[in-house]
């Protein structure tokens, strides 16, 4: 018998997931260039080429047992000193290894400081739309998670509705940016006045409130927009970061935390999130892939291709009348479904061999999110697919 928590969670099961399962299943039956599958956020962009020939030097030059064996919980030193070295470069910051873990990739590392922070009833708060996983990580360890209610078109956070949600138990703030799904970047001005508020409440509960930045997509931004390095804007702030989207290696799951020495409580929280790497099982971040990041730390995927695909969903879907928020970062296009029902607009785009995410998943209903890391070929020949649905509800 499983569990009972475990039994809730196989019955909530990932609702991308299952969008991709079932694509797999319509590929079958009417051929692969018949159906659009935008439910998956996987990388369609190779890996840039020196990964594979780092990978390669990497094979032929290291001592096997050594480079397979088991190193300390929160990673190789050297890795974590050029990742800190690269970040300081960039972000005019000044960490070193004694701020970095490397982790399983931005999920692990999420995983292991809500392992280190949270006991059991703990809030932690983030933002609606959201990434429907941390549902999930939060009640790994039995905390609750509070959404701050979506603020269409802009989603600009609603400040009042975020303060009044703060309290005593308020352990930590998540932040996804560029955010999964609406392809919006928090801009300096949002992030001063979230950090205003929050150093606010820790004054007034008297206790430390982390705000935790879930960087994924960070390399991947269109028109030059600034992404703001969160732990300039705000003193306990923690950084999550994956190569997952970066260098194209989500299935890799190879990643780091920066915790900066000015947070409330560094050393201890280093240890625990040491001590949580080895105790959730991850043990330690994959030796190879370690290697690897410090071999292409200057890498970047092809964000060109990514923009094509971008510009044209965007305007091919404007043209058809749907309403839908320019992307700045990501990979993804929110789409306002044009009924009230997401749920019901998701199942009618499927008449049409269309596979969208309703964004209830994502705590925000009434809209859809549109996954367009394929290839350019797909969103071309799903133009008339579109055409199809937006005549089926009258917008043409």
């Amino acid at each position: 018998m499983i569990s009972k928590k475990m039994e809730n969670l196989v019955k909530g099961s990932s609702v991308i997931r299952a969008m991709f399962e079932e694509g797999k299943k319509m590929a079958a039956i009417y051929g692969p260039e018949n159906v659009f599958d935008f439910s998956l956020g996987n990388p369609n962009v190779p890996a840039p080429k020196s990964v594979k020939e780092s990978i390669v030097e990497i094979l032929n030059e290291e001592d096997p047992v050594v480079l397979h064996g088991y190193m300390s919980n929160v990673g190789y030193d050297d890795v974590r000193e050029i990742i800190a070295q690269s970040l300081n470069k960039r972000f005019k910051t000044d960490f070193s290894k004694e701020n970095i873990i490397m982790t399983v990739g931005a999920a692990g590392g999420l995983n292991v400081v809500l392992k280190a922070i949270l006991d059991p009833m703990d809030e932690v708060i983030t933002f609606a739309p959201y990434f429907g996983e941390y549902n999930n990580y939060v009640s790994n360890f039995d905390g609750v998670l509070k959404a701050v209610v979506p603020n269409p078109p802009t989603f600009e956070p609603n400040y009042a509705d975020f303060e009044s949600k703060i309290t005593s138990k308020t352990k930590a703030i998540i932040i996804n940016n560029p955010n999964n799904p609406t392809g919006i970047i928090y801009k300096k001005e949002w992030i001063e006045k979230i950090a205003a508020i929050l150093e606010k409440k820790q004054k007034e509960f008297s206790t430390s409130i982390y705000l935790i930045s879930d960087e994924p997509y960070r390399e991947l931004v269109y028109s030059n927009v600034e992404v703001p390095y969160l732990t300039k804007y705000y003193r306990n702030t923690i950084v999550g970061y994956s190569y997952s989207k970066s260098l194209s290696l989500p299935g890799e799951r190879i990643g780091y935390l920066v915790l900066p020495s000015e947070i409330d409580s560094y050393a201890d929280m280093f240890s625990a999130c040491s001590v949580a790497t080895r105790i959730l099982g991850f043990v330690n971040a994959p030796s190879l892939q370690q290697k690897l990041i410090k071999k292409c730390i200057d890498e970047k995927t092809d964000i060109e291709a990514y923009n094509k695909n971008r510009v044209k969903l965007y305007n091919g879907l404007k043209n058809l009348g749907f309403e839908c928020v320019e992307p700045q970062g990501a990979f993804y296009l929110f789409v306002k479904s044009p009924v009230e029902d997401d749920k019901e607009f998701v199942q009618a785009a499927k008449e049409f061999n269309i596979l969208m995410v309703p964004a209830s998943s994502f705590g925000c209903p009434g809209y859809v999110r549109i996954a367009y890391c394929v290839a350019y070929s797909t969103i071309e020949r799903s133009l008339s697919a579109f055409e199809k649905l937006a005549k089926k509800y009258n917008l043409i």
